[in-house]
C-alpha cells in the first residue's frame, strides 16, 4: 500500500486525514474540503464528490456524514470524498451556475486550465482528483426550485467492459430508477470521466434544496452499497433492488420570460404534445403553453415562479427498450 496524497494532505496507509487543498484558478485561490481515507489493504480507489451545484444539499450533507463515519480499518483500498467540490457556487451563489463567471460548472469538465475560472475549478478536479482513480460517484440533488424523483444516471461508452461495470454500480445503489445516456458527450463530470475510461455514475437524490437528515442516511447507505460492490468494504454487498431502466426522451425548456406554473408532479407520466404548464407574461397576462416533446415519465422539473427563455422546465425519459 502506498501514501494517498492530494496536495498537501497526505494519508499513510491505514489512517484517515480532513482538511482542504488550495487550488490554484489562476486570478483566485479556493480551498477545497477533502476527506482522505486510506486502508490498510489493497483495494480500488474510489472519487465521490459532492457540492457540484449550490443549493443540492442531501449530497453534501451524505457526504459529510461518510466522512465522519467511514474508517480505514474498514476500507479495502483508498476513497477520496469531497463534500463541496465548487465552494463559489456553494457557498455564495447557491445556484447552478458560479458567481465567479456564470457558468455551471457541470456542463465543462473535464475543463480547461487556461480557461475561465469555472473551467480551470474543473480541469484542477479532474487532474487532482479523478486522476488515478478505479471509480467515481457524483453525488447530486434536486436544487432549491427543483423537484426530482430519486435516480441514478449512467452514460454509455461503447466499451462493453467499461458499461457493464458502470451498471453494476448504479444497480448498487439502492435507488430503483437508472437514467442511461446512450453516448458519453458533453461536459457533465460522469459523462467526461466515462470518456477518461473511469466507471462513473450521478445519483441525485432529495429535492428543492431539502436537508432532509433521513433522505442524507438513505444515501449514506446507498454509497456503502456501490463501496461493497467495489470490493472497497469487506462487508457482503447490499441486495439491489429490482431496478427500473430509462433513457433520457426530452429536456423542455422555456421560450418565453414570464411566470411559471407547472401542471405536473414529479414523476408524472406524459404524452407527447400534452400540455405540462404555462408561462404567463405579467406585463400583460398572456399565456404561452408549454408542451411536451415526447413520451415518458418527468424525472425533475422546475418550481421556481420566474423563468427566462432557455430555462430548464422539466426532463422526460422513456423506458428503456428490451
Amino acid at each position: 500500500m502506498t501514501a494517498l496524497s492530494v496536495g498537501a494532505l497526505r494519508a499513510e496507509p491505514g489512517t484517515k486525514v480532513r482538511g482542504s487543498v488550495v487550488a490554484d484558478l489562476g486570478t483566485l485561490t479556493v480551498d477545497i474540503p477533502l476527506t482522505l481515507v486510506n486502508g490498510a489493504r489493497p483495494g480500488p480507489r474510489v472519487l465521490i464528490t459532492a457540492g457540484v451545484h449550490g443549493g443540492e444539499f442531501t449530497g453534501i450533507d451524505a457526504a459529510t456524514r461518510l466522512a465522519a463515519r467511514l474508517e480505514p480499518g474498514e476500507l479495502r483500498g483508498q476513497l477520496i470524498l469531497c463534500p463541496v467540490a465548487n465552494p463559489p457556487a456553494v457557498y455564495q451563489g447557491r445556484l447552478g451556475v458560479s458567481p465567479l463567471d456564470g457558468i455551471n460548472i457541470n456542463r465543462v469538465f473535464p475543463g480547461d486550465p487556461d480557461g475561465s475560472r469555472t473551467e480551470r475549478l474543473a480541469a484542477w478536479l479532474f487532474a487532482h482528483l479523478l486522476d488515478g482513480a478505479d471509480a467515481y460517484v457524483d453525488l447530486h440533488s434536486g436544487g432549491i426550485d427543483e423537484v426530482l424523483t430519486d435516480f441514478v444516471g449512467l452514460r454509455l461508452t461503447g466499451d462493453p467492459e467499461l458499461d457493464a461495470r458502470t451498471a453494476d454500480m448504479a444497480r448498487s445503489a439502492g435507488i430503483e430508477d437508472v437514467v442511461i445516456g446512450l453516448n458519453a458527450d458533453g461536459g457533465n463530470s460522469h459523462a467526461a470521466a466515462a470518456r477518461q475510461g473511469v466507471p462513473a455514475i450521478l445519483v441525485e437524490t432529495g429535492q428543492l434544496g431539502e436537508r432532509n437528515p433521513e433522505t442524507a442516511r438513505r444515501l449514506v447507505n446507498g454509497i456503502y452499497g456501490v463501496l461493497s460492490r467495489l470490493g472497497a468494504l469487506d462487508t457482503e454487498p447490499m441486495p439491489t433492488p429490482t431496478v427500473r431502466q430509462w433513457v433520457w426522451a426530452a429536456g423542455v425548456t422555456a421560450e418565453a420570460t414570464g411566470l411559471w406554473y407547472p401542471d405536473f408532479t414529479v414523476g408524472d407520466d406524459v404524452t407527447q404534445g400534452q400540455v405540462i404548464g404555462h408561462v404567463i407574461d405579467p406585463a400583460d397576462g398572456q399565456e404561452h403553453k408549454v408542451h411536451t416533446p415526447a413520451t415518458g415519465r418527468i424525472f425533475y422539473g422546475m418550481r421556481g415562479l420566474t423563468v427566462a427563455p432557455g430555462t430548464e422546465l422539466a426532463a422526460i425519459a422513456a423506458p428503456a427498450p428490451h
